[in-house]
């Protein structure tokens, strides 16, 4: 259902993008998604909540390090950030930060894995995460791109609650990340048409009524299409875009409603 208020563990929970530009990624993604983005509150430095049907979709963070690149990252919710972090470490990860409280709103830790994909770990208290997801506007599939997914395969399964198959899509293997039986992330590996300085991403992905009309939308707010609309068999139509300060996301306008 789209209304969330709780995440299972190992449940992608929140995306959040970083910025070098609180007000111009506003704009931008207010206008794209139709969100209403709060002020910013004084102990939050400078953290931003983007809204839809009164309900919160995504965050807008200014850079919080020196070299922090301008993306978007995924959470997956944990009953145990700290346990993550040391699964992490001790299956050839790095933890980039945490684990730490954001206020009474949870427990966070950020991590790196063996081939250079971050993701984030977060275990609820006041703030469960994404309260809609898998409507346009919302976030609707987080899909890890890699240069070593059989190395992915062994540190998810070790890190979170996840097990994995691979399904053969149009000639290449694609990876599902299962909580259970609940399909709950994708992976894939990088290959020729990934210029060799991109590093392994997490990738969020939108719901959207129509993927053309965002991408043209995108374009006209001073973004940039990097991957025209297309069409994947049996799953939507997508497309691969960037915001004015270079934060790369994808749109897909389903085939199919999403549970």
């Amino acid at each position: 259902m789209p209304e969330r208020d709780s995440y299972p563990p190992g449940t992608p929970s929140w995306v959040e993008v970083g910025t070098s530009d609180i007000d111009g990624a506003v704009t931008f993604y207010e206008g794209l998604f139709g969100w209403n983005v709060a002020e910013s509150q004084p102990d939050t430095g400078g953290y931003r909540l983007a809204m839809l049907r009164d309900r919160p979709v995504a965050g807008i963070s200014p850079l919080m390090s020196e070299g922090q690149p301008v993306a978007w990252s995924t959470y997956v919710a944990t009953d145990d950030a700290d346990g993550a972090a040391e699964k992490a470490k001790a299956n050839g990860g790095q933890v980039l930060a945490g684990p730490m409280d954001v206020m009474e709103l949870g427990r966070m830790v950020f991590f790196m894995d063996p081939a250079g994909a971050a993701l984030g770990a977060w275990q609820a208290n006041q703030f469960a995460g994404a309260g809609l997801v898998n409507e346009p506007g919302s976030f609707t599939w987080n899909e890890l791109a890699t240069r070593d997914i059989d190395a992915s395969h062994a540190f998810y399964s070790a890190v979170l609650p996840w097990t994995y198959e691979e399904q053969d899509f149009g000639g290449m293997k694609y990876t599902l990340w299962k909580v259970g039986d609940q399909m709950v992330a994708g992976g894939m590996p990088m290959g020729d048409e990934f210029p060799a300085e991109v590093p392994s991403y997490w990738a969020v992905y939108f719901a959207v009524d129509d993927a053309d009309a965002t991408a043209q939308r995108a374009t006209e707010l001073g973004g940039t299409v990097i991957r025209q609309p297309s069409d994947i068999p049996d799953v939507g139509r997508f497309a691969v875009l960037a915001d004015p300060q270079g934060a790369v996301f994808s749109i897909l306008k389903a085939s199919q409603p999403a549970a």
